[in-house]
């Protein structure tokens, strides 16, 4: 871990913010326990803590989607009880979430001024051109370089975070809540967003940043408070923490050892893969993964490894190549002939396409399992209840119980369903792409020792990641793509993370 030392330049202001004593219980979950959380207007005030420990449900009880069984707020000095969203947005607060709230198929205006168009001269008719015009000023105030007629489904995950901002400001928001904002964003188009939000910070708005990645937050955050099982641990200047230090507070102890050492006994080729290529930008890809070896996979944001994964688990039909798992040729047209075939495939979007966000926990969790336990014709509510409770036991879920819906859960939670239902299918060959993506550091630690022990097991593992340090940690090799071929296969011990970098992000002569 690292420390980065930073002067406080922030305004010191009046408080933008006050909750006190807000409480919310779900069930026998008590969610937030007594949370006082003060917020200085124009600065920069980091909200972190363990998945779970309470920081959705209290930026919710802020925005107005869940009532608190008690407690205030006050917004510059002014008391308010929210009883949904809609007076939550009146009273100058926005929330962008993770997973970005934008109609991909409308333009960049249109989602700007979704809920709030301009009336027409004509009665049931919007003034898309005052709108549009609306929408460039403010795009070239904050110099945006946006084209407000663009439609979103075209645009990078980095501009949709900037026609975020843009609907925000547009109802003149004073306080924006970022939720994760870089778990899905490039190196650059990341720079981009703390350009943005320092932007921000100087026009007197204040912004609650959650995020996992410490790193970013001592950097750019004034003021940092912590949360731990539903309360309050600790609150501070950002300038008197370090990130050991937050850790501590997050977790209530110290992760010396964050990486956990590997006892795995590497054996026979358990996975090759020969020339693979899709049409999702594989070209000629050929590598191979030992029984308990941990081999993962980095590149820039394109380079081809999410494609890769696809092309393996048959949600992309590859052009050519061959997949041979223990010496055998598989043939795979599908997600169910990958399956079948052994194969696990945690993808790095859990929400689009990963899980069943309305469905309970244990259908998420035995959905590809009903043949190998026993309910291929018909469903056994109890037992398929106790066999979901015993794989969640074993990576530590945090929920109401098997039937409670998996949106109900904590983002770290619900990837840990996804983990759930691929350990419960005991895959021969088990592809992890981003798992560790909006995971807290105390998650990460476990998910890395689950690694391990799949890989003790004699399992082939592929951990596609975008984080550099945590391949160095836990993979036994690496595989580097570029523009959708692979530009090296290098043994970690004997590799460093500018070599992987250069590999990455250097076109071969």
């Amino acid at each position: 871990m690292i420390q980065v030392n930073r002067k406080d330049n922030s305004p010191r202001g009046n408080i933008a913010l006050r909750m006190t004593n807000v409480s919310k219980r779900f069930g026998p979950v008590q969610a937030l326990a007594d949370v006082s959380f003060t917020v200085r207007a124009g600065t920069i005030h980091a909200l972190v803590g363990e998945n779970g420990a309470g920081k959705s449900t209290l930026m919710k009880v802020l925005s107005g989607v869940y009532k608190p069984d008690k407690g205030s707020i006050e917004i510059n000095g002014r008391p308010y009880a929210f009883d949904k969203p809609e007076q939550a947005l009146a009273a100058g607060i926005s929330m962008i979430y993770q997973e970005l709230d934008l109609a991909e198929d409308m333009t960049v205006t249109e989602n700007v001024f979704l809920g709030s168009e301009l009336p027409g001269k004509m009665p049931f008719v919007v003034d898309s051109k005052a709108m549009v015009k609306k929408t460039a000023e403010l795009a070239k105030k904050l110099d945006f370089d946006l084209n407000p007629t663009a439609v979103v489904e075209n645009l990078s995950t980095g501009d949709c975070q900037i026609v975020e901002v843009l609907k925000a400001l547009m109802r003149n928001a004073s306080i924006i809540v970022m939720d994760e904002p870089t778990s899905s964003l490039s190196e650059s188009d990341a720079e981009r967003l703390f350009k943005v939000v320092r932007e921000l910070r100087g026009r007197g708005i204040s912004i609650i940043y959650i995020s996992h990645r410490l790193e970013e937050i001592v950097d750019l955050a004034d003021d940092v408070t912590v949360l731990r099982d539903g309360m309050v641990v600790h609150s501070e200047s950002v300038t008197k923490l370090d990130i050991p230090q937050i850790v501590r507070y997050m977790v209530g102890r110290e992760l010396n050892e964050f990486f956990p050492g590997r006892n795995a006994t590497i054996g026979d080729v358990c996975v090759r893969v020969e020339n693979l290529s899709s049409a999702g930008n594989v070209n000629s890809v050929s590598f191979e993964i030992k029984s308990g070896e941990i081999v993962g996979m980095a590149g820039l944001v394109g380079a081809g490894r999410t494609e890769v994964a696809q092309a393996i688990f048959g949600i992309d039909k590859k052009s050519s190549g061959k997949i041979f798992l223990d010496g055998r040729e598989l043939k795979i047209n599908s997600p169910a002939d990958a399956i079948s075939s052994d194969i696990a495939f945690l993808t790095e979007d859990r929400k689009r396409t990963g899980l069943c966000l309305q469905l309970p926990c244990s259908w998420n969790i035995t959905l590809p399992n009903l043949v190998e336990i026993g309910m291929k014709n018909i469903i056994n509510p109890a037992k398929e209840n106790k066999i979901a409770a015993e794989v969640a036991e074993r990576v530590s879920i945090k929920w109401l119980g098997p039937n409670a819906s998996v949106d109900s859960l904590s983002g770290g939670n619900q990837q840990k369903v996804l983990i759930a239902r691929w350990l419960l299918a005991n895959s021969r060959f088990m592809i992890f792409d981003e798992p560790t993506r909006g995971i807290d550091v105390g998650a990460k630690k476990e998910i890395y020792t689950l690694l391990n022990n799949l890989a003790e097991q004699g399992k082939a593992i592929l951990f596609i990641s975008s984080e550099l340090p945590e391949l160095f940690g836990i993979a036994d090799r690496i595989l580097i793509m570029h523009r959708g071929r692979l530009a090296g296969n290098l043994k970690t011990a004997e590799t460093t993370q500018e070599e992987v970098m250069h590999l990455a992000a250097v076109e071969k002569n």
